[in-house]
């Protein structure tokens, strides 16, 4: 393990992906997710740039988590999808995710990943990183295969894909560092934390 703080580092997240891209860093890690309305911030913010919006919100929940964990490190993270001008969330069911993939197949849309670290409710590092992701031009009946195959994982996911799984199908071409599309981008935070001298490597 490379981890050398005195407590394990705060996830302020339930990302099962998340925590698993820290943890194979040599990470130690501790998930308490943040309590926060994310979509009440969102509205209340009155931003429209998507990676704005990502960065806005893991602030706010890195922010949230460290201020109830004195001395601890937290890390928040969110992720936005936009196509042009709009902006997709989470699908509520299984209609909205089969209506959100065929408005994203055969269009390249853009992840806003975005990563933020405070400590006693004080931010203290904040990145966006931007992948570009391009969906093949898929039929009513590829859809319907795919959502069939990734279950109620989709309901997860913006976008409702998950690229470590079955969702790699869905795509053409993926330009961008693949932590960031996974919701997390991990070597601007590695670097942050290597300069607190909190990693040995």
């Amino acid at each position: 393990m490379v981890w050398r703080g005195e407590h394990p580092l705060i996830l302020a997240s339930q990302s099962a992906v998340r925590k698993s891209l820290l943890v194979n860093a040599g990470i130690a890690v501790e998930t308490i997710p943040a309590d926060i309305d994310e979509r009440a911030i969102q509205k209340n913010s009155g931003l429209s740039d998507p990676g704005k919006i990502a960065a806005r919100l893991a602030d706010e929940k890195a922010a949230f988590v460290s201020q109830h964990h004195a001395g601890r490190y937290v890390v928040g993270a969110d992720q936005t999808l936009a196509l042009g001008d709009r902006l997709f969330s989470k699908p509520a069911n299984r209609a909205a995710a089969e209506a959100q993939i065929a408005i994203l197949a055969g269009q390249t849309h853009d992840l806003h990943s975005a990563v933020s670290v405070a400590r006693d409710g004080v931010l203290l590092f904040s990145h966006v990183s931007v992948a570009n992701m391009t969906m093949r031009v898929l039929s009513g009946t590829q859809i319907a295969a795919y959502l069939d195959e990734a279950g109620d994982a989709i309901l997860s996911s913006v976008g409702a894909y998950q690229l470590e799984k079955s969702g790699i199908h869905l795509f053409d071409r993926i330009d961008g560092d693949h932590s960031t599309i996974l919701g997390l981008p991990l070597l601007p935070l590695l670097d942050f934390l290597r300069g607190e001298e909190l990693l040995t490597i």
